[in-house]
């Protein structure tokens, strides 16, 4: 079972290992300034199988909508909201959406309704950091979550059944101005950071337009000359955003989550001239209870007496020799020969980064 385990571990190693091929600017970095923007809002679904919430601002937000309506209920009357159910609606304001696009949203419960399967979602205004309507919701959900009780009690619950999605469930009312026409140049922002990619970016750009059109910032930011004319800067942005670039490697890491028991090696790693030693010690505990019945006609009692054996065994431990500057691949080699399970690795890299002998960083997640 162990090397089995270990398997896994040694395959995603290989994956990590292949060469690095090249990728186009697109996949590498955003344009400053085109971005989503976060929009939220709160709103109530209705028709529900009665698998609404009892919450009272529920009751409170029922209310208000009547009176919308034109409609005054009595004072002191409680409605029964059962088919009703408070909720957020958020959803991500695409950049470049024009006014009467559409958008997908996301409906979640906010009080304790058991389902929204079936439900409604009522005309709500969706609003941005900046307390600006920017679009309206409204239509029926999609939920892929169901629950399921008995009179007893019982209940089954398949995924998540208070949330559910409206494709295209809301409709754009105002437009973000983008800052992506303004300005003499265009700036791109690397999603991961590093002074070597960067220098590669420009390199690139300045061969393919010429140079002293494209420099670089810092380790994220490289700007471009640009055309100011709209339609000239969309073409303009196609051919850059195509053009390929050899990323740089990254820092030599190693990766350990220690709740599923997953640890990934980067191809950089590298471990000094160490020796390690790794066994394990198992302790067993056998119970076999002994009944001792009483002798004939002695109005005894029949009495269990506890009989325990304990068994310590400690599987003998083999050390393994971790020569100087080892690769990827003489890592592998060198844990798989001891036979260690994923658990056992954990230990043997945390002991190596605090001896010194691990050349990476250590991340556990």
């Amino acid at each position: 079972m162990k090397m089995l385990r270990f398997g896994v571990l040694v395959l995603a190693l290989s994956v990590i290992a292949a060469p690095v091929l090249a990728d186009r600017l697109k996949d590498l970095a955003r344009i400053k300034g085109v971005r989503s923007n976060q929009l939220v809002g709160y709103g109530l679904v209705v028709g529900l199988d009665g698998s609404g919430d009892k919450a009272p601002f529920t009751n409170q937000t029922f209310r208000n909508m009547m009176n919308q309506f034109g409609i005054t209920l009595p004072p002191g009357v409680n409605p029964n909201l059962a088919n009703v159910a408070a909720v957020t609606v958020t959803g991500s304001l695409p950049p470049f959406a024009k006014t009467g696009q559409a958008m997908d949203i996301t409906v979640s419960s906010i009080g304790n309704a058991d389902s929204l399967r079936g439900g409604t979602l009522l005309m709500t205004p969706l609003r941005g950091a900046d307390d600006q309507v920017y679009a309206m919701a409204q239509g029926s959900l999609v939920v892929g979550g169901f629950g399921a009780g008995g009179a007893d009690g019982s209940r089954i619950t398949v995924n998540v059944p208070s949330v559910g999605r409206i494709p295209n469930g809301a409709t754009i009312e105002r437009e973000v101005t983008s800052p992506f026409a303004r300005g003499d140049t265009i700036t791109f922002n690397l999603l991961r950071p590093d002074f070597t990619t960067a220098r590669r970016v420009v390199e690139a750009i300045n061969g393919y337009l010429g140079p002293d059109m494209a420099y670089a910032h810092d380790a994220t930011a490289i700007s471009v000359k640009a055309p100011r004319d709209p339609s000239q800067r969309v073409s303009f942005l196609s051919l850059l955003e195509n053009i390929n670039v050899d990323p740089a490697q990254d820092a030599a890491k190693v990766v350990i989550n220690s709740r599923t028991g997953t640890i990934v090696v980067g191809q950089n790693v590298q471990v000094s001239a160490a020796a390690v030693t790794h066994g394990n010690l198992t302790v067993t505990i056998q119970e076999n209870p002994e009944v001792n019945q009483p002798n004939p006609f002695s109005d005894g009692e029949t009495v269990v007496e506890p009989n325990s054996q304990i068994a310590i065994t400690e599987e003998p431990a083999r050390m393994f020799k971790f020569g100087p500057a080892v690769t990827l691949n003489q890592i592998v080699q060198a844990v798989n020969q001891v036979g260690a399970a994923p658990g056992d690795v954990m230990a043997v890299l945390e002991a190596l980064k605090q001896a010194g002998a691990l050349r990476a960083e250590l991340i556990v997640i």
